[in-house]
């Protein structure tokens, strides 16, 4: 469920009309709502309900504004990080830094230092050399970072070959039939304290039966890793469950989701750790866009719009599908192809859809963008930066202002051997 709905004819953010939004602030525009931020971040946490201990830390990678982080911050999510700028936001939000998890695979040796200095409440571990890296770092500050050894279990997610992260072929984790020696050896290392593993299968997940699979092989490891005296009083199980794109798609709620791994996980005696994304923030946000001109097309009309894929590369990335809908509906549906104004065919959000009739100046939205929308935004074509609004009942506030292309024009120089 979201806030956005049609009243009096036109759609709105809660009690906001996105038409006001789209004159004052101009298009494309991002808007959230508050209100569907806080009720998926409840039902999120309901669902886990009957599990005795839960840690939330939200996937800061698939909505970074501040705003979004402060808001769940309030409702008491920690943060799921992957650079040292993410952390610095999820600081900035009001997260404490025993709440952040820092994964990715790729974390420099700068990016450990700050983070131990911040006293993060846990790395996961890509592999035995970041161990060995971060031990040393945290024993030259004389302090002990506290990690879950991330596993990568070769369980096949069946979601988009881009968004898979837990088959063997994929660069997360360690192999699943040398993670025990691996977390034993790093369990002796000076500067460390191992009291977890972590996994993490994939995005968009549609079918909760891999993601059984992989619990159920990591509940195994942990008692394999306890019965050799070591420590495990922490299983991080990752995100990734998925959310409804088209119309009448059905997938997995957070209770099913929740009484999965209340069935695999309850008895384990371990903190379960989350790290939900776009189950959270995905419904909770649209991307407003004006109808530049509707052009002949040779089988179906071309509806050009404002916004492209630098502002929402979901469509030219994953051929996903996005909801396209009038803000003034009349009722009236047309079948129309749906594209941006950058110079490249896959510039497409929509081929041969059924929509609502669009005119030139009419606003237009895509649903079911508040995740993975404005965080992969880009300036391609010398484009603006794409601002987002948050809307509040009956008020809405820019939380992130347009960077147009003259502001970026003027961070660049030419070197005096070109002059």
């Amino acid at each position: 469920m979201d806030h956005f709905e049609i009243r009096d004819g036109a759609l709105h953010a809660e009690q906001v009309a996105l038409a006001e939004i789209g004159c004052e602030v101009g298009t494309p525009v991002y808007v959230y709502s508050r209100a569907t931020l806080e009720r998926h971040a409840r039902v999120f946490r309901e669902a886990l309900s009957s599990l005795p201990k839960v840690h939330i830390a939200f996937a800061v990678k698939s909505n970074p504004n501040l705003a979004v982080l402060r808001v769940l911050a309030r409702e008491g999510y920690g943060a799921d990080v992957v650079s040292e700028g993410e952390m610095n936001r999820a600081l900035a939000a009001g997260m404490p830094a025993g709440d952040i998890v820092f994964s990715g695979v790729g974390k420099s040796k700068r990016e450990l230092t700050a983070a131990v200095r911040a006293g993060i409440g846990q790395f996961n571990l890509e592999s035995e050399e970041e161990g060995v890296e971060l031990a040393g770092i945290a024993a030259s500050l004389g302090l002990r970072a506290t990690c879950a050894l991330r596993v990568n279990p070769d369980v096949d997610a069946g979601t988009h070959a881009k968004i898979s992260t837990g088959k063997a072929e994929n660069k997360f984790g360690v192999p699943y039939d040398r993670a025990a020696a691996i977390y034993a050896r790093l369990s002796a290392l000076e500067g460390l304290e191992m009291h977890g593993l972590a996994v993490h299968i994939g995005s968009q997940i549609s079918d909760l039966e891999p993601s059984r699979k992989a619990f159920v092989k990591m509940g195994a490891l942990m008692r394999e890793l306890r019965e050799q005296g070591l420590t495990v009083s922490h299983m991080d199980l990752g995100g990734g469950l998925g959310v409804p794109y088209k119309p009448g798609e059905s997938l997995p709620t957070p209770a099913e989701y929740g009484a999965m791994v209340a069935e695999v996980a309850g008895d384990w005696g371990v903190t379960v750790m989350f790290e939900p994304g776009r189950v959270i923030t995905g419904n909770a946000g649209v991307l407003v866009t004006e109808v530049i001109r509707v052009k002949e097309g040779a089988s179906a009309p071309w509806v050009v719009v404002d916004a492209a894929m630098n502002d929402l590369a979901r469509p030219a990335m994953y051929d996903a599908w996005h909801d396209f809908s009038a803000v003034q509906p009349t009722g009236e549906t047309m079948l129309a192809n749906v594209v941006g104004p950058i110079c490249e065919s896959s510039d497409t959000f929509a081929k041969n859809r059924e929509i609502d009739v669009v005119k030139a100046g009419d606003l237009a939205v895509f649903r079911t963008a508040g995740a993975y929308g404005a965080t992969m935004a880009n300036t391609y074509n010398s484009r603006a930066l794409v601002p987002e609004v948050m809307v509040d009942g009956d008020k809405w506030a820019i939380v992130a202002e347009r960077i147009e292309p003259a502001t970026i024009l003027a961070a660049e120089q030419v070197p005096d051997w070109l002059d």
